[in-house]
């Protein structure tokens, strides 16, 4: 543990954004090189695959994701991030892992040391995966386009974590659904500038916009029956730059969240209902454009693998430590794309990196079931976010360390 520490932290200091993640790449092949695996390098440009075999037996696929966030780092730590990269639109921003992608990187080489140090414990083949460009769901496809199924043992089945705002120590998981599906996309509205002080002269793109956002909001509140569920978010809105000036265009950024396809379907088609309609009663010279961001499918667990898992995970934490996630996040991920282009099932559990105390007097046994975390505890993706290292790594590469063993131990 004190090595993995001291990995972990360094990890911590030098995030990468998506598909660029070049250096943590170099430490991952090196450390599992040292360890005696197989390694290929560049794989979806980025990523890293390591290989071990060790006889007759079940493949199995355990993957980590590398990529940090443009966030800038409030946590206080004396280990935290000041570094800064250039996003895709060549702007400088800081750089965080604000999700616990290092956690994760840290994790799975912790458990690919020990299991390549002791193989009477285990048989047949290890397919640990460490994927570039999670945050922006490009990374497993990526991986999956270069090749992965041909150049690799294809997977029994694969198997992956998160880490997440939970009291350090539990893990949590279900079969089904457990995160959602997200679309993510960029809409330009046309109008015809003019003088701020002639606005009959113009078509006001801004007011345009305006009449879209406060729309988009009925689409769950009017459009998505009760027992359904889904998220529209508007998270940019830009557009001008002077007071006195209209604007030719406005751009708005939009995410999605669904737990369903056909809610899927019907939310997107709502939303370009709203926005060609209304570019249409505002005289717009020039219908919408729409431009895909990243979509995300929806992350879901194999039934009878996630019964494999528990029962596994159970035996090694014991049923106090191991709960069940009564709903789905609204959360995303591409860790899904492995198992569905493999043809294997899947499964995907969280593990609690924040400390208890946290939670005050909260029922710490119910954070399967909370749907409001308390104010003290940061969530993914925000500055605070720090899980703390005693016992998450330990909980992280333990959990990796008994899924693998339901399918690869010796005695099954």
């Amino acid at each position: 543990m004190p090595g993995l520490t001291e990995l972990y932290q360094d990890l911590h200091r030098h995030p990468e954004l998506s598909m660029a993640e070049t250096r943590t790449a170099a430490i991952v092949s090196d450390t599992l090189r040292a360890q005696g695996w197989d390694v290929t390098e560049h794989v979806g440009s980025t990523g890293v695959v390591g290989v071990l075999q060790n006889g007759p037996g079940p493949v199995v696929l355990l993957r980590a994701d590398m990529d940090g966030l443009p966030v800038q780092e409030d946590t206080g730590l004396d280990y935290a991030s000041t570094d800064t990269g250039i996003d895709p639109d060549g702007r400088e921003v800081p750089l965080m892992h604000a999700c616990g992608h290092d956690v994760h990187v840290t994790c799975l080489l912790g458990a690919t040391a020990i299991f390549a140090a002791d193989r009477s414990t285990w048989c047949g083949t290890l397919v640990a995966v460490f994927q570039p460009g999670e945050e922006t769901a490009q990374g497993a496809q990526a991986m999956i386009d270069d090749g992965f199924l041909d150049r690799f043992p294809r997977p029994d089945v694969c198997l992956g974590q998160h880490v997440g705002p939970m009291p350090a120590g539990t893990v949590v998981t279900r079969p089904g659904t457990i995160m959602a599906a997200a679309d993510s996309f960029r809409i330009r509205l046309f109008g015809r500038g003019g003088h701020g002080s002639s606005p009959e002269n113009t078509v006001d793109p801004i007011v345009m916009g305006a009449a879209v956002v406060g729309r988009l909001q009925t689409i769950v509140a009017r459009e998505v029956a009760a027992g359904d569920s889904a998220v529209v978010t508007v998270g940019s809105f830009n557009s001008g730059h002077k007071e006195n000036i209209i604007p030719s265009e406005a751009e708005l950024k939009i995410n999605v969240r669904t737990f369903d396809e056909a809610v899927r379907d019907n939310v997107l088609h709502a939303i370009h209902r709203i926005v060609d309609g209304e570019a249409t009663v505002s005289g717009a010279p020039k219908e919408p454009e729409y431009t895909a961001l990243n979509n995300f499918p929806l992350t879901v667990n194999d039934a009878a693998a996630t019964e494999t898992v528990v029962d596994a995970l159970t035996g090694a934490f014991g049923p106090d430590r191991v709960q069940a996630m009564l709903r789905p996040l609204a959360g995303s991920e591409d860790f899904g794309v492995f198992g569905d282009a493999a043809g294997c099932p899947s499964v995907f559990w969280h593990f609690g990196g924040t400390d208890p105390k946290l939670f005050g007097d909260n029922d710490t046994k119910e954070i399967g079931a909370r749907s409001a975390l308390p104010a003290a505890v940061p969530t993914n993706h925000s500055p605070f976010f720090a899980p703390i290292i005693d016992p998450t790594l330990q909980t992280g590469i333990q959990a990796l360390l008994a899924a693998a063993a339901a399918w690869n131990s010796p005695n099954m």
